[in-house]
């Protein structure tokens, strides 16, 4: 699905309803929003060009190779959904794995079993892999930040002449609502203080 691909003014007002067009969030008047130096559009706050996609995507944070899409403002809730749902079905498969387990100390029972025994080691892998992504990504999201951010932070203009460790942070609670309950794009910019006088 769409990651909330970044494009033009024009483009995004074409065949929109009222109620879509309010969906969009407004920016200040003061803030200039700087040019993607790929695709020439002008990019909001915490949107990140991905090279893969061709396309700058709002609130970027990765693009995963599991789903072949990005992960941005518009499909970052679903994605972690996505990775619980991932984990229950491996949970469930591990314990379906191991009922199927009975040990004998015997060179046959190992011929007869080295499959299941095998499907055991592959599913407990990817657990651990799940879990770890669901665990790291509920963490990025009750912090506000994206894995893009938390990974480059010394790189992205807005956040290395920041004082703040995260200028977008609202508290845990409010992270969590904003990201699983609100179902509009957010203007950054509106949140963002430096608390210093270097442009971001």
């Amino acid at each position: 699905m769409d990651p909330g691909y970044v494009v033009s003014d024009e483009e995004e007002k074409v065949g929109m309803s009222d109620e879509q067009k309010a969906l969009i969030p407004e920016l200040p008047q003061t803030v200039k929003l700087r040019r993607c130096g790929y695709c020439m559009l002008k990019q909001p706050m915490r949107a990140k060009h991905c090279q893969l996609c061709q396309h700058c995507v709002r609130r970027y944070d990765h693009h995963c190779p599991w789903i072949e899409n990005c992960v941005g403002e518009r499909n970052h809730p679903v994605f972690v959904a996505y990775l619980a749902v991932q984990l229950v079905v491996l949970l469930w498969a591990f314990q379906v794995a191991w009922s199927g387990l009975y040990f004998e100390q015997s060179w046959e029972w190992l011929k007869h079993n080295f499959f299941l025994l095998l499907s055991f080691l592959l599913i407990t892998i990817f657990t651990v892999v799940a879990m770890l992504l669901l665990v790291s990504h509920l963490y990025l999201v009750a912090c506000n930040t994206t894995t893009w951010e938390f990974m480059s932070r010394h790189r992205i203009s807005y956040l290395r002449h920041c004082e703040a460790e995260n200028p977008f942070d609202r508290g845990v609670v409010l992270n969590l609502w904003r990201f699983f309950c609100a179902c509009r794009l957010v203007a950054w910019e509106t949140m963002y203080s430096p608390e210093e006088d270097n442009p971001a």
